[in-house]
């Protein structure tokens, strides 16, 4: 009797770890239209971050409704206070604040505020207000 229920175990083991082709060409499928619409994602301007006063990387783009500024890849030194802002220039002569710094290394998005001139506002500017000195930037092209 032992025997039995185990090779009826064993059985229904092997019945359920069978695949149907089908499944798999569905999974398939659908991790292309997944990756599809990743690659789809367009943004309307991106830059690289260089370094000023402290090493700064990543790139940094805006979304394609104007609306956000994402960071990726980045990282940069600590600092006392620093904050995000789209300026004019490297040296932050006219600006828009996005805020604090939301982290040192990592992917981080900002909200854009509505009516915000891209053209004009083309630098993305890693400011330290304590010291009036950028860390880095990155410049917004097409």
């Amino acid at each position: 009797m032992r025997k039995i229920v185990t090779l009826l175990f064993l059985g229904f083991l092997l019945v359920s770890c069978t695949t149907n082709d089908d499944d798999l060409s569905l999974d398939a499928n659908a991790e292309i239209l997944i990756e599809e619409a990743e690659n789809s994602t367009t943004v309307l301007f991106s830059g690289d971050f260089v370094s000023a006063a402290h090493p700064t990387s990543g790139m940094a783009t805006v979304s394609s409704d104007g609306s956000t500024l994402n960071f990726t890849n980045f990282k940069t030194d600590d600092g006392p206070k620093l904050l995000v802002y789209l300026s004019t220039d490297p040296n932050a002569s006219e600006f828009v604040d996005l805020g604090d710094l939301k982290g040192i290394e990592g992917d981080y998005s900002y909200a854009i505020p509505e009516g915000t001139d891209i053209v004009k506002y083309k630098f993305v500017n890693i400011w330290c207000v304590d010291f009036s000195v950028g860390f880095g930037h990155a410049e917004l092209k097409n």
